[in-house]
This record gives C-alpha cells, sequence and structure tokens, in this order.
C-alpha cells in the first residue's frame, strides 16, 4: 500500500488526526527482510489489513508461517483507506464473517480483533467476534474525523476524513472498553490515549488484560517505560501482588 495523497496529519486540540492510508511494504516483504531484522526478544502482534475478505485469508496464510510473530491482530476498523477499512467491522454480520475466515488459516496464532469505535454497539460487534473465533479483542481504532483549513477553505487532509485519536478520545475509549469487558469473556486490548500510567490503569479497571500506546509517543517518546514504571509503583503503594487484581475492578 503506497497510502494516502496529500496531507496526512493534523493536530487538534488534545490530539491528532491522521489519515496514513496504512503505508507499508506488504507482508511477504515484512517477512524476507524486515523480522528478520528483529533482535529484541519482546512478543510481536502482527496488525494485518485488507481490501477483501480474499486478501485477508492470504495475508493470514503468510502471516500464520512466520514463526517470530506471536500475535495476529486483524484490523477491520481502520478509518483512513477507501477500500477495507471500517466496512469489515461496522457490522456483526462482517465483522463475524471475516474473523471466521481469517480464523480458519490462522491455526497457529492467537487472534486479536481490532475494532471499529465508529458503531452503534460496539459491545455486540465484540460478542460477534467472540463468536467467530477471535482470542481477544483490541478496542479502540480511531474515531472518523476531518479538519478545514479556513485559508483555502477546503479539507486539510489529502484523504478528506482521517482517525482521530489522543486524549481527547480517553473517555469515549475507557467507556467502550467498561461495554464490551461486560459483553464478552476473552481477554481485552485497551487503548485511546493513554498519555500517563493513571490512563493506563482506568483501562485496566475498565476491562483490559493490556493496554496499547500510540497518539502519547508522539510528545514523549519514553511513555511506554513511564507507564510501566508507574504501575509498577502504584501496585507497590497499594500492596497489590498481582495486577490481575485490577482487570474489571471498576465494574460494581
Amino acid at each position: 500500500k503506497e497510502g494516502n495523497k496529500g496531507i496526512r496529519i493534523a493536530e487538534t486540540p488534545s490530539g491528532m488526526i491522521n489519515c496514513i492510508g496504512l503505508e507499508n511494504p506488504g507482508i511477504e516483504y515484512f517477512k524476507n527482510n524486515i523480522v528478520k531484522n528483529i533482535k529484541y526478544s519482546s512478543p510481536i502482534i502482527l496488525n494485518i489489513n485488507g481490501a477483501s475478505i480474499d486478501e485477508y485469508i492470504k495475508v493470514s496464510e503468510i502471516a500464520n508461517e512466520i514463526e517470530r510473530v506471536n500475535f495476529i491482530e486483524l484490523n477491520i476498523s481502520c478509518p483512513n483507506v477507501k477500500n477495507g477499512g471500517m466496512a469489515f467491522g461496522a457490522s456483526c454480520e462482517s465483522a463475524e464473517n471475516t474473523t471466521k475466515a481469517v480464523r480458519k488459516v490462522l491455526t497457529k496464532k492467537p487472534l486479536i480483533v481490532k475494532l471499529s469505535p465508529n458503531v452503534t454497539d460496539i459491545a455486540a460487534i465484540a460478542k460477534a467476534a467472540e463468536d467467530a473465533g477471535a482470542d481477544s479483542v483490541s478496542l479502540v481504532n480511531t474515531f472518523l474525523a476531518m479538519k478545514i483549513d479556513t485559508k483555502t477553505r477546503k479539507p486539510l487532509l489529502g484523504n478528506i476524513f482521517g482517525g482521530l485519536s489522543g486524549d481527547c478520545i480517553r473517555p469515549i475509549a475507557v467507556r467502550m472498553v467498561y461495554q464490551v469487558y461486560k459483553a464478552v469473556k476473552i481477554p481485552i486490548v485497551g487503548m485511546g490515549g493513554i498519555s500517563s500510567y493513571d490512563d493506563a490503569l482506568e483501562f485496566i479497571m475498565a476491562g483490559a488484560s493490556l493496554v496499547s500506546i500510540g497518539a502519547g509517543i508522539f510528545s514523549n517518546p519514553m511513555l511506554p517505560i513511564e507507564v510501566i514504571r508507574g504501575i509498577d509503583n502504584y501496585l507497590k503503594e497499594n500492596k497489590i501482588e498481582n495486577i490481575k487484581e485490577l482487570i474489571g475492578a471498576a465494574h460494581l
């Protein structure tokens, strides 16, 4: 994928909009070149995308054979590509069909399905993904947004629309993780505007077993390490032996 033309990133209050368009050299290039040069020992989560279910299947078949990859994250929720993206995660039926098709060929890796917040009932779609064979769900992806250049009187981004991320979406993302936790039994990866350890704890207490950090790293590259240290100190101060005790702790 070459990605989208024109301006791809725009700053917004407490966040950013991007329409990168999933630019990447492809799964075969990743397999034959990039993965061989990865020196660190941390688990790898490979995010995959396709413009059709057939393409999802083809990519999954190749990803299934890459030993160095530990998890597959199925992206059915990207708001900044014209073909594919949100269409596959916009309804229970499409999410279930896509997940089921990938699950048939992805026999060697745990499958995480990444959900879109641009839906009316994210809990129902999470349940559909679980029923179709997902081992986990991750949420939320970015919110569909746009920015207009008042000087030119035209949309600023080359793709017109993009995905909104950053601090501004966190309260909505936490709410959605909270709702999904009640609907499914599989683990949840929570994300959306994490910029401190306290933010990460909100997601965990809402029901996330794992958290993901994206936009926050743009302004603070050390953020992941700070979050780990902050959570560690929180556990010690509150005499909590295992962080698992906090997963879903906010549920009444």
